[in-house]
């Protein structure tokens, strides 16, 4: 007679365990390491010195200063730690010089993996993204098996965590780097200081800026549960492995219906083709190159806007125990916080 079926494994005591975050200062990088605090972890963190600061204030935890792409300085902030998680990037759409995104993301990777290999550092949890997959063109959710070539993917962005994805991925297998992947959708929630293109989404919608939208849909999710599934990848990930962390598919115009009506505003209700978008985009681009400023639409946003970004995370619910609550509570987070730091007025 078969006995009891087995449980899911049981959670990683953290408490004291030496844990390294990079990107900290940013949107997921703060979520990560907040959770690892409340786990009782020994959190250090990597930052840069002109990092912006609002997300380390409250943050119980050891800053050291450093970039993601000085090996030597990674390897300090790294010395007597256990764990690591690198979750710096540089996350933009649109730069003056599109190929900086991709110098900067793969030499970040090459010189923390490289850091930590050479530390011994125990387990590599990786954050790269569901902008490194491949979404079906028959409307199904992309999974972990669709991964773009780099030449496949749209924009330097995406480019970048293909290339940094598949570093990883190299020295794991011939290296032995015990190096995890997780690749979160679009987090949304408190502490998008940046804020990130779908934070800006938000706030422009709260301010009854986006009368319209396009034919298009995301995968949302807490940014809270993405890092909980980091932790969850840390202690039930296999090596070489990549789990998708989102949240519930969405339409965009549903989305900026119920961030109207969280902010008072009437939902926008005109739906525009992508196509007449390009020009406007194109002009968008070329004042941002007098400004500086990243502009709000820009024809790769255009390119990924053509198939809706809908994605499963059914392996990291089989396999990690990982689950997420219905993005609306996000939404009004974000908001609060968003207005809490003077975004919306």
């Amino acid at each position: 007679m078969s006995g009891p079926a087995a449980g899911p494994p049981s959670r990683l005591d953290l408490r004291g365990q030496p844990v390294l975050v990079t990107g900290a200062s940013g949107f997921v990088g703060s979520a990560v390491a907040r959770a690892l605090v409340r786990r009782g972890a020994d959190v250090r963190v990597l930052v840069r010195a002109e990092s912006p600061t609002t997300n380390l204030q409250a943050l119980q935890a050891e800053a050291v200063v450093g970039d993601m792409r000085d090996q030597a300085s990674v390897a300090k902030a790294l010395a007597g730690r256990r764990f690591l998680f690198h979750v710096a990037a540089d996350y933009r759409l649109w730069a003056p010089d599109p190929e900086e995104i991709v110098r900067n993301n793969l030499a970040g990777v090459r010189a923390v993996m490289g850091a930590a290999r050479d530390a011994g550092v125990e387990r590599v949890v990786y954050t790269s993204s569901v902008a490194a997959l491949r979404i079906p063109a028959d409307g199904r959710p992309g999974d972990e098996t669709g991964f773009l070539a780099p030449a496949e993917a749209v924009g330097a962005y995406k480019r970048s965590k293909v290339l940094a994805e598949q570093e990883v991925l190299r020295r794991t297998s011939e290296e032995g780097l015990p190096a995890v992947i997780v690749s979160p959708s679009t987090p949304i929630g408190p502490g998008d200081v940046k804020p990130t293109p779908t934070g800006r989404i938000l706030i422009e919608a709260a301010r009854g800026r986006m009368p319209a939208f396009v034919d298009t849909g995301l995968n949302l999710v807490h940014v809270d549960d993405v890092a909980e599934g980091h932790l969850l990848a840390l202690e039930r990930g296999a090596i070489g492995e990549r789990y998708i962390l989102g949240g519930q598919d969405a339409p965009l115009g549903r989305m900026l219906a119920e961030i109207a009506a969280i902010a008072g505003r009437p939902a926008p209700r005109l739906s525009l083709p992508i196509p007449p978008l390009y020009p406007l985009a194109a002009i968008a681009e070329l004042a941002a190159r007098f400004t500086g400023k990243e502009p709000f639409l820009t024809r790769d946003s255009l390119k990924m806007a053509s198939r809706r970004m809908y994605f499963s995370s059914a392996k990291a619910e089989r396999d990690l125990g990982y689950a997420a609550r219905p993005y609306g509570e996000a939404l009004r987070e974000a908001l609060a916080w968003f207005a809490a730091q003077g975004r919306l007025g």
